[in-house]
Parts: structure tokens; sequence; C-alpha cells
């Protein structure tokens, strides 16, 4: 896995995503997988998988993917699909992909999959902010998406 410092620093501190056990599987410029397995905590009164918990899977692929260039990039907007429902102990990967470029800002696709089977598809506008992971105004930041 190449490793990109901008997508590392923000993984690093990336608390949210640690908490969910999502982990970086694999990333290159305007590319990122990540990966969550659902734990009992993270279903719904329906036994499924929570629409959130599987949208922030994507988010954190989308983040890593976006932010993988080096300048702070965050989400401008985002939706998701849900194809297909995920439930306790599925492992989800997320793998998402730079569509466009243009200006200061990106559009990317993420598709969640159980197997080979999709769960579901995200699609993600960013802005960049045009500064370094921990240079705004001399303060740390934290985790980007």
């Amino acid at each position: 896995m190449p490793r990109l410092p901008s997508v590392e620093t923000m993984m690093a501190n990336d608390e949210a995503s640690r908490a969910l056990g999502i982990e970086l599987i694999d990333q290159d410029e305007g590319r990122a997988v990540t990966r969550m397995t659902v734990r009992g905590d993270m279903v719904n009164g329906h036994a499924m998988a929570h629409g959130g918990l599987i949208f922030t899977l994507a988010d954190t692929a989308f983040a890593c993917a976006c932010n993988s260039f080096g300048p702070v990039t965050v989400a401008a907007s985002a939706e998701i699909v849900f194809v297909a429902p995920a439930r306790a102990g599925d492992v989800l990967m997320a793998e998402a992909v730079l569509r466009t470029r243009f200006g200061r800002s990106g559009v990317y696709d993420v598709t969640v999959r159980r197997g080979g089977e999709v769960i579901a598809e995200f699609r993600g506008h960013s802005h960049q902010l045009g500064h370094q992971l921990g240079h705004q105004h001399g303060h740390q930041l934290g985790p980007v998406s």
C-alpha cells in the first residue's frame, strides 16, 4: 500500500472511525479502501446494520481518497443509496474512486460491498480548503471528511 502522509495523519486523528473499527486497507491518489465489521451494537431495530454507520464507512473511504492529494479536503455534500441490508458479523468493504476534479472540487463514487454483493452506493462532492493537515492557523486539525 502506498504511504500517503496526508491520509495517514488524518486517519491517525480520526477517533470516530477508530471507535467503529474502520480500517484503511488500501490507498492511492484518488482511491481508498476501508473495512468495517458490523458489530452487534451497530444494528438497528430491524436487526440490520444501521444506515448511518454504513454511510460513515463510505464517508471514511471518501475522505481518504479526496485527501490523498495533500491539501485538506472536506465533504461539500454526499448521498447514499442502500441496495441490500447488512447484518451483525458482516465484513463490509468500501472502495472510493475519484471520478473528476475541477478547481478545488471533486466528485467521488464509493461502493460498499459484502464480499461480491453491493450493499450501498455513495457519491461525495469534495471541496479543497487549500492548506495541509495540521497547518490551519497553527492548530492541529481533527478528522476530515
